[in-house]
């Protein structure tokens, strides 16, 4: 495999460069502008793995949903997964924390990519046997509607030239994001269909290109990536995500080959999650940035005009300590989501 046809299949547009430079704005933006405290941005990362890890296992058929995953998240030291769809959920949370934490030391590489999956994998009882592996069978790319119906996609990199392929593709993205000889957005870009078009193992493909993709953008500086979910865009533009997948196999590897649709798509999905970012670091008081805790007062409100502390106390049924409960309070008030009224024992507090 040349690997000068990754570089020629890439078209560079006037709408392509708009979007690399609005993408690279935002990241030097938030850079330049992040004020959110260490321990909001902690409770963001936890969220966005949450987040991430329902929205990348639905995208291949799992029916968990984000309270779910949460529960399952949670409880997993002392519970382990019961089911298919748990055992994926706990697997790629547990890649993505791994991915999140130590993204500086992690390198496209043949052992690196097996060790992945392997986490990927590490709770599935079905995957055992080829967990850690490239695939010694062919396999085709099959998506999944809404309504359960399977269809395939295109049909894979055999086998055979799996490990000859990515052997190609590793170091061609290794050097190039290395030397920036082109833009870090477009190697991934390429990187990522590539990937997905060999379909390197026998499950797990989508949701290791996913991490990969996460992973590579935080190396490439795109550091707001751990606090908008970029599974959960792919989620919500799920057509659109097969769509530009199925437009650039049908030339792939021809002389015609175009990453056009798959680019411009990926483009937008991080313009997307970019303009995220940014409203999280300009809008501190965005609910998002709020705990639990946090949330569970606030929620309190929508069904009350307004209460006291007590009243509040006795909602949540005295299970948030009383002097903590007033610092919730005190928090909430000085986001302006809610606001204070009266004074001394006739204080109440309601939405403003």
């Amino acid at each position: 495999m040349h690997t000068n046809r990754f570089e020629k299949r890439i078209k560079i547009t006037s709408e392509v460069l708009n979007k690399i430079a609005e993408i690279d704005r935002i990241k030097g933006q938030w850079k330049g502008g992040l004020k959110i405290s260490p321990q909001i941005l902690g409770r963001l990362k936890t969220s966005v793995i949450i987040t991430s890890s329902g929205a990348s296992t639905r995208i291949e058929g799992s029916k968990l949903s984000d309270a779910e995953v949460t529960r399952l998240l949670r409880g997993l030291k002392t519970k382990l997964p019961k089911n298919r769809d748990e055992q994926e959920v706990a697997g790629y949370a547990d890649l993505l924390g791994r991915i999140f934490d130590n993204y500086h030391n992690l390198k496209l590489t043949g052992n690196n990519i097996l060790h992945f999956h392997s986490i990927l994998l590490g709770f599935s009882d079905k995957d055992t046997s080829h967990r850690g592996k490239y695939k010694t069978a062919d396999n085709k790319v099959i998506i999944q509607n809404d309504a359960g119906q399977t269809s395939v996609l295109f049909e894979a990199t055999k086998s055979y030239l799996v490990k000859p392929e990515m052997d190609v593709l590793m170091p061609w993205a290794e050097e190039n994001l290395a030397s920036g000889t082109i833009h870090p957005l477009l190697v991934i870009a390429s990187f990522v269909f590539e990937f997905l078009a060999i379909h390197p193992f026998l499950d797990g493909n989508g949701r290791l290109s996913r991490s990969l993709t996460n992973l590579l953008l935080l190396r490439a500086g795109y550091s707001y990536v751990p606090y908008v979910a970029l599974d959960e865009i792919i989620e919500d533009t799920k057509n659109e995500y097969y769509m530009a997948l199925r437009e650039t196999q049908k030339v792939h590897k021809t002389k015609k080959e175009d990453l056009s649709p798959w680019l411009n798509y990926f483009l937008d999905s991080l313009l997307t999650q970019g303009h995220k970012a940014i409203d999280l670091m300009e809008n501190e008081k965005s609910e998002k940035l709020l705990s639990e805790n946090q949330r569970r007062v606030l929620a309190l409100f929508d069904d009350h005009g307004s209460l006291s502390v007590s009243e509040i106390d006795s909602l949540l049924k005295q299970e948030i300590p009383l002097p903590t409960l007033k610092q919730l309070l005190a928090r909430l008030t000085s986001l302006g989501l809610i606001e204070k009224i009266g004074q001394g024992r006739a204080t109440k507090y309601r939405i403003i």
